[in-house]
C-alpha cells in the first residue's frame, strides 16, 4: 500500500474504497442485467426461470434504492424535515431510474430482439428448431452490451426533463443518485 501525499496522509486504498459505489461499481451491478439474460434464454428454459431472473434484477434495484436512501440519510441537511424529504427522493429516484434502465426497458428490448430474430430465422433459414433457438439466444446475449448505454442515457434524459425538475434534486442528491460513467 502506498501512502498518499495529501494533507491527511490516508492510504490510497482507503480513498478508493470511499469512491466505490457497491451497487454500481462492483460485479454486483451485473445482477441488474439478470433479466436481460433471462429474456435471451426464454426460448431455452421454462418461463419460471425467466421470471426468476426478474426477481433477481428487481432485488438489485430495491437494494440499490435502500442503499441510496441510507447514504442520503448520512449527509448533512439543514433540518430533519429536509433530511426525510431527501432520503425519500433518493430512494424514489433510484427505484424509478433503476426500474426503467435496469429492468423494464432492457428486458422488453431483449425480449423483442429475440422474438424478431427468431421470426426472421424461421422465415429466412431452413435451420432446425434447436439451432434457431440457440442462435436467437446468442443474438439476445450479444445485444446486451450494445443496448446498455443508449438506454441509460435515454432514462437520464427522461428523468432530467421530468421528475428531477419537479423535486429540484440539488447538488448533494445529484452526486448520490447519478452514476459515474466512463464515456
Amino acid at each position: 500500500m502506498h501512502v498518499t501525499s495529501g494533507q491527511h496522509g490516508r492510504m490510497e486504498n482507503d480513498i478508493e474504497k470511499e469512491d466505490v459505489d457497491f451497487f454500481r461499481d462492483t460485479p454486483i451491478r451485473y445482477l441488474g442485467y439478470s433479466n436481460e439474460v433471462g429474456e435471451a434464454f426464454r426460448a431455452q428454459v421454462p418461463v419460471r426461470w425467466v421470471h426468476l431472473s426478474y426477481v433477481a434484477a428487481s432485488g438489485y434495484v430495491v437494494a440499490d434504492a435502500v442503499h441510496k436512501g441510507w447514504e442520503a440519510s448520512q449527509k448533512s441537511w439543514e433540518d430533519e424535515s429536509k433530511r426525510r424529504s431527501r432520503v425519500g427522493w433518493a430512494v424514489l429516484d433510484t427505484l424509478i431510474w433503476q426500474g426503467l434502465a435496469s429492468v423494464a426497458i432492457p428486458g422488453f428490448t431483449i425480449n423483442r430482439i429475440c422474438k424478431f430474430s427468431g421470426i426472421l430465422l424461421k422465415k429466412s433459414t431452413s435451420w432446425p428448431g434447436p439451432t434457431r433457438k440457440w442462435t436467437t439466444t446468442a443474438v439476445g446475449l450479444l445485444s446486451i452490451p450494445f443496448i446498455i448505454k443508449p438506454i441509460d442515457k435515454s432514462v437520464d434524459y427522461l428523468m432530467e426533463n421530468t421528475l428531477r425538475k419537479w423535486y429540484h434534486m440539488g447538488p448533494v442528491l445529484e452526486d448520490l443518485v447519478h452514476h459515474n460513467r466512463n464515456e
